[in-house]
């Protein structure tokens, strides 16, 4: 399986700005996706997580409201970042896991893509 995150960028403070996440290989259909993201300096972090069967959603306090998750038939998987903050710049990174839930932790996640850059200048 291999993801592929694109979609960074540039945007000032109170913009927005789309992510995907591109999955191929032999998913079948079946890959819960969780968005992270590294500011420099710090740890990962979890952004937000959709799951495969049922598209349950799961969000960090820091961008609900403001961020959606969302994906289509053909294994991508989006992350819609509005209200943008400076706080929110970042090297953001796509994860896939098999199983049907989300997860907060990085190291439940068994794939990965490399990540894209979002600027956010206030």
């Amino acid at each position: 399986v291999q993801l592929q995150a694109s979609g960074g960028g540039w945007v000032q403070a109170g913009g927005s700005r789309r992510l995907s996440c591109n999955a191929s290989g032999r998913t079948f259909g079946r890959l819960t996706v969780g968005w992270f993201r590294q500011a420099p300096g710090q740890e990962r972090e979890f952004v937000a997580a959709i799951s495969w069967n049922f598209g349950k959603t799961q969000y960090a306090d820091s961008v609900k409201g403001r961020f959606t998750i969302s994906r289509d038939d053909n294994g991508n998987t989006y992350l819609q970042m509005n209200s943008l903050k400076p706080e929110d710049t970042a090297v953001y990174y796509c994860g896939g896991r098999s199983g049907i839930h989300t997860k907060v932790r990085g190291d439940e996640y068994d794939f990965w893509g490399q990540g894209t850059l979002v600027t956010v200048s206030s």
